[in-house]
């Protein structure tokens, strides 16, 4: 099957990418869907619309999927990294279930996956994921039951009011505080170096960093000892006034010293500072460490995330 030998019709069922003048039937999806709570991918862009793929039946929009590359590994990571693509797929609520329909538009995003999938570095392999809440039962069971996906990992999302107080939490007198910009490639390069360092088997790649300096009062937050960064965050604002924080983490021989809340004490005031009421993050289930600190600083869960993966592999469609 070639999704861009033109639209793919099953009965009065057909497939296609999304162009622009299916955005209201997109708003009615994205509302009925929404209204369950689901992880729902937006668009984006038109230049994003080769990885975007739509199911109408009679004129509506019944089902909607896409696909992105997540993580690119960067060069001399370890051998077992592996590239992201993920694959988000949501239909109708009264639908969800309707594998015959799940399975026909997945087809079309797994070989758009494949594409996707050769325009990355051959040294390492790639995995396509999926995310989903846990109470998307009909979605999770389609991927690990249909489509063969496995148990990848487990994720909290957590809030924190900002309109509550945020202690002034002191830095040791060795170490300073730093706001970074990354201005620079050379930059950018320095700190991808180093965030490898972190996680090296899901390094966050290039492409990815650059998605999150594009949002709006982004900021990275460092401490160093003299020049040698030991601990950084991320923050920026997102749609009305919500916040973010991504990438905490702090260097092996600095841990235990009070810097990861420092640092997350540091990027809550400068949310609030810039208009945030409220502050989310991410935190791995079984991170038990992690989850501890967020609670520390008055973080509390919000919804659980579950993902799984695919092995993807190069030739698997010519």
């Amino acid at each position: 099957m070639s999704v861009k030998a033109g639209d793919i019709q099953l009965s009065n069922r057909i497939i296609r990418n999304f162009k622009q003048d299916d955005m209201p039937l997109l708003g009615e999806l994205y509302q009925a869907v929404s209204a369950e709570h689901a992880l729902f991918w937006w668009v984006g862009d038109q230049e994003n619309w080769d990885n975007v793929f739509c199911a109408f039946e009679d004129g509506k929009m019944v089902a909607k999927g896409q696909v992105g590359v997540i993580n690119i590994v960067p060069p001399g990571c370890e051998p077992g990294c592996k590239h992201h693509i993920y694959v988000n797929l949501k239909a109708l609520p009264e639908r969800e279930r309707d594998y015959d329909l799940l399975d026909e538009l997945y087809k079309a995003l797994y070989e758009r996956a494949v594409v996707l999938m050769k325009t990355l570095p051959e040294t390492y392999g790639t995995y396509l994921c999926v995310g989903n809440y846990a109470h998307e039962i009909g979605n999770n069971d389609f991927f690990t039951e249909k489509a063969g996906f496995r148990h990848l990992e487990n994720l909290y999302s957590m809030k924190r009011s900002l309109e509550e107080p945020i202690p002034d939490f002191p830095l040791e007198d060795r170490y300073r505080h730093r706001l970074w910009k990354m201005e620079h490639a050379e930059e950018e390069a320095a700190y991808l170096k180093l965030e490898a360092e972190i996680w090296p088997e899901t390094p966050l790649g290039l492409e990815r960093l650059r998605e999150y300096k594009a949002n709006p009062n982004w900021i990275t937050m460092n401490v160093l000892e003299g020049d040698t960064v030991i601990g950084s965050t991320m923050a920026w604002l997102e749609e009305g006034d919500k916040g973010a924080i991504e990438d905490v983490f702090v260097r092996e021989a600095w841990r235990q010293r009070g810097i990861a809340k420092y640092l997350l004490y540091r990027a809550m005031s400068y949310l609030q500072d810039h208009g945030a009421a409220s502050v989310r993050l991410q935190v791995k289930a079984a991170n038990e460490t992690a989850l501890s600190l967020y609670q520390s600083v008055g973080f509390a869960k919000d919804q659980e995330e579950h993902r799984f993966y695919l092995p993807l592999g190069r030739g698997a469609i010519n």
